[in-house]
């Protein structure tokens, strides 16, 4: 959220230059005098921001790199890295599955008889297979992605090509089409036999209209992707982009070294500096195929909680609905300390829940925007009351700001234009309008930030949206953009962090 208008100030020398008003003339000494006020003034407004309180922030500060990486991959920390992948990117199957979660899980585990009978042939657990169908269909039958019925079709989203070519399935998409259309008509008419008729004779000429053949087909197809991918994880994220995409993308990270043992290591460990060539392939298939892994781990997760603990889920539900994010997931109103006032967020400095912001473009990569904070004068407070962070979230962001140095280079910086702030300064931005939530805000709890959506190339950029959809992988934030900024909401696991962010002499 940007704090200082409609638009963010110009960062460019020539912007900056356009709005300089022309000053009159002075005589020497009128300016000289004027110096000296302003030098008096200058020392004492020092002397003040030394008594107040209020902990200066440490412009030298760096990332230590003595201090091992507590989030670089390992694969002996496969199934972590997997749980957090399914955690961080599980907000999409809230937010887009057809009346929800509760109601997707409801229609996929009507078929959980045919996903257990095609399961053993499959190779993989049958609550693999039942993820793929809420993934992939809802748990709808019916479910089509291109009307000529070419496209993905039926419980599993088969395409015509690959059921006839490669999983010997029986599919006619002209007389499915027909049957569809009839279907519809007795519907419309009324005449639930008739339709249900109508589609069992569509199921009989395009199978995969058929569940228990769609579902089956499936695991004809994981079968095929084992035996060439050697490994179930390979198996099931190549349903998405296909055997020989994910071949091509095995061998480009293997000529950088070994072979990847897991897909987690495959993922998280191709990157655009650390191994460009397996990074660049899975960034070209695009439509979200290297995360359909995680998304189907999701999937299995959310049906596991369907079954054991629906309630708990229900309550998931309406977190990750608050928002355009899961930063609700991750800070719970209600659950989470926020600050009222400026005098609850005085004592957070002073008790160290909350650490002073730094401008430091150059050694950390985190710049503070010139207007973070302005509002303060309103409030009678000092603006540098809303230039921090807790701890692990500005550790995050200098984290963060590395990552994106790593591939941009090391002159790379992030603008920050928004930090902490206390309810009564949300509710001013409320009532300014600008760009403010008016419900609970994450800023007033210190763990969310503003990074201005204004770019030094399109190589910055690229760095940028890396770093947020890693991070966002290791479950460690959730992010979302704004007219202006991209707004970051730390988790607390980057407390992780903390030990590699260090002052420097």
């Amino acid at each position: 959220m940007w704090e200082g208008g409609a638009g963010p100030p110009g960062h460019c020398l020539r912007g900056r230059l356009a709005r300089v008003e022309p000053v009159p003339r002075a005589p020497r000494l009128r300016w000289l005098l004027l110096l000296l006020i302003l030098l008096g003034t200058g020392a004492a407004a020092w002397a003040l921001a030394r008594e107040d309180g209020l902990p200066s922030p440490s412009e030298s500060a760096v990332i230590d790199p003595d201090v091992p990486d507590p989030f670089r991959y390992e694969e002996g920390r496969r199934e972590e890295f997997e749980r957090r992948a399914a955690a961080g990117l599980s907000h999409v199957l809230y937010e887009k599955s057809p009346g929800g979660v509760l109601a997707t899980a409801e229609r996929t585990a009507v078929f959980r008889a045919q996903i257990e009978a095609a399961a053993p042939d499959a190779g993989v657990e049958p609550d693999i297979l039942e993820a793929i169908v809420f993934l992939e269909s809802a748990g709808r039958p019916d479910a089509v992605a291109d009307p000529k019925l070419e496209g993905a079709v039926g419980l599993m989203q088969i395409l015509a090509e690959t059921g006839r070519n490669l999983l010997s399935m029986r599919v006619d998409p002209v007389a499915a089409r027909a049957l569809s259309r009839r279907i519809r008509r007795a519907e419309r008419r009324g005449e639930r036999t008739a339709a249900r008729r109508l589609r069992d004779r569509r199921a009989r000429v395009d199978q995969r209209f058929d569940p228990a053949e769609s579902v089956a087909a499936t695991g004809r197809y994981l079968t095929f992707a084992r035996e060439r991918l050697g490994r179930s994880d390979f198996a099931v994220a190549s349903y998405h982009m296909g055997v020989g995409n994910l071949q091509n993308v095995i061998r480009d990270f293997a000529a950088t070294g070994s072979a990847p043992r897991s897909y987690a290591e495959l993922y998280f460990g191709s990157s655009p500096r650390g191994r460009p060539a397996p990074h660049r392939r899975l960034a070209a298939l695009g439509d979200d195929s290297s995360t359909y892994l995680w998304r189907v781990l999701a999937a299995r997760e959310i049906m596991r909680r369907y079954r054991e603990d629906p309630a708990g889920l229900e309550s998931t539900a309406a977190l990750h609905a608050a928002k355009g994010s899961s930063e609700e997931v991750l800070h719970p109103a209600g659950k989470t300390e926020a600050f009222d006032d400026g005098e609850a967020l005085e004592e957070a400095y002073r008790d160290g829940n909350i650490s002073a912001f730094p401008h430091s473009p150059r050694r950390l990569g985190l710049a503070r925007d010139r207007r973070m904070g302005e509002l303060a004068e309103r409030l009678d407070r000092d603006p540098r009351l809303y230039r921090g962070l807790r701890p692990e979230a500005l550790a995050l962001a200098a984290y963060l700001a590395r990552m994106v140095r790593a591939v941009d280079g090391p002159g790379s910086s992030l603008v920050v234009t928004s930090t902490v702030r206390d309810e009564e300064y949300q509710r001013l931005l409320v009532k300014r309008n600008r760009e403010a939530t008016r419900g609970y805000s994450l800023h007033t709890t210190g763990y969310a930030f503003d990074v201005l959506r204004r770019y030094r190339s399109r190589s910055q950029a690229q760095a940028f949206q890396f770093a947020l959809d890693r991070l966002r992988a290791l479950n460690l934030i959730a992010w979302v953009r704004e007219p202006s900024a991209i707004h970051i909401t730390v988790s607390r696991d980057a407390e992780r962090l903390e030990p590699l962010l260090r002052a420097s002499g």
